[in-house]
């Protein structure tokens, strides 16, 4: 079967919200129903269900070039980084966590949380007029004071891509660790943690993952693992998840300790599904074609007078291209009508294709779009 005609969406609509949400495949659809299958045949199928927690753990890894017992995976990504955050110490000198005028609310919410247990918080802004955030901005701010480093490679709100390793870099230099909110690229390009020197990274499988909600993932550099102590455990966070000791608090020697509790199990059969079909396609090649077409909605807007909201060079944006609305809501609302899935954020619709969109899908985007004209600036 042709790769597009296994998310049946497209029968009906030209989905373009992967930033959201990545479509629905036959491939996921189907690993749901056996895992229901399986409840019928098993009941309770322990063993199996985490023997697919291990098989996904190891290819998460593979694909962002880590080790298995450097990836912990949970429900969102607020346990994961609520894992992570509980584990720092904000009572010494290193007690301030940097975050970005791109941040997601996931991540600023629960950094700020840390306030009342002694944790500093600074912020690098994005000036007025400016569509992204330079490195060298971040350096200005990361001091002797600093512990962590929080930034999205990937800004929610319009599409910046930031330049990652030269932030990591200028932390390292000045002692502070870094960690890398990557939700809105993993899948869509080649990403090599290893490679950017990250200590800290997090992502899920229900966007550019094409897999569904339930599923999220933390890398942990191996060397940093056992100086963690996560004040949020629970009892797959333990060295045997088998040992059921209720006297004493075993944490793992791996990332594992920044697990919690049992796995969205249905979402494990949903994300194997999901990462295997994005390895069918590759990465590299998904790269490629999202490239094509992000490029193609930019000369199209602007030939056709919209005004882009995004950095609008090749690698100064991810997978996703934003363009300014007077009315963002009616926009979406009026966009779906005519069967074009977008989505906005900050005054900005959100155009986000992926490895299953074709030049169709962006030519009924535009023509929807200039149907529309008095909703966009």
């Amino acid at each position: 079967m042709p790769l597009r005609e296994r998310f049946p969406i497209f029968r009906s609509r030209a989905y373009l919200d992967s930033c959201s949400y990545g479509a629905l495949s036959d491939d996921v659809r189907q690993a749901y129903l056996t895992y229901l299958d399986d409840r019928d045949r098993f009941g309770s199928h322990w063993e199996v269900w985490a023997g697919k927690l291990e098989t996904l753990r190891a290819m998460l890894a593979q694909l962002f070039n880590v080790s298995a017992d450097e990836i912990a995976t949970n429900s969102c990504l607020s346990n994961s980084l609520n894992s992570l955050a509980s584990a720092f110490d904000f009572s010494g000198k290193r007690n301030k966590v940097l975050l970005t005028d791109f941040d997601f609310p996931t991540t600023a919410q629960i950094w700020r949380a840390q306030e009342k247990r002694g944790a500093v918080i600074g912020c690098v802004p994005c000036h007025p007029g400016e569509l992204t955030i330079a490195p060298e901005r971040f350096a200005e701010h990361i001091d002797e004071t600093t512990l962590v480093v929080s930034v999205p490679e990937i800004c929610y709100r319009n599409g910046a891509r930031l330049d990652i390793k030269p932030i990591i870099d200028a932390a390292h230099e000045r002692g502070a660790l870094v960690f890398l909110d990557f939700y809105q690229a993993a899948g869509s390009r080649p990403i090599d943690l290893k490679s950017l020197d990250v200590d800290f990274a997090a992502a899920g499988t229900l966007k550019y993952l094409v897999s569904s909600a339930g599923l999220t993932f933390l890398y942990v550099k191996e060397d940093l693992v056992n100086g963690l102590y996560p004040g949020a455990s629970g009892w797959f966070s333990q060295a045997d998840i088998n040992a059921m000791d209720i006297y004493r608090n075993d944490p793992a020697q791996n990332a594992r300790r920044f697990e919690t509790g049992t796995p969205a199990v249905s979402s494990l059969y949903a994300s194997i599904a999901g990462l295997q079909l994005v390895d069918e396609v590759g990465l590299e090649a998904i790269e490629r074609h999202v490239r094509t077409l992000t490029r193609a909605i930019k000369q199209k807007a602007r030939e056709n007078g919209f005004q882009l909201a995004m950095p609008v060079a090749d690698n100064g944006h991810g997978p996703l291209v934003t363009i300014k609305s007077t009315d963002m809501y009616r926009l979406v609302a009026a966009l779906e009508e005519k069967g074009v899935i977008a989505s906005c954020r900050d005054g900005n619709i959100r155009v986000s294709p992926h490895f299953y969109n074709n030049h169709d899908d962006v030519e009924m985007l535009f023509e929807a779009l200039n149907s529309l004209r008095k909703l966009l600036v």
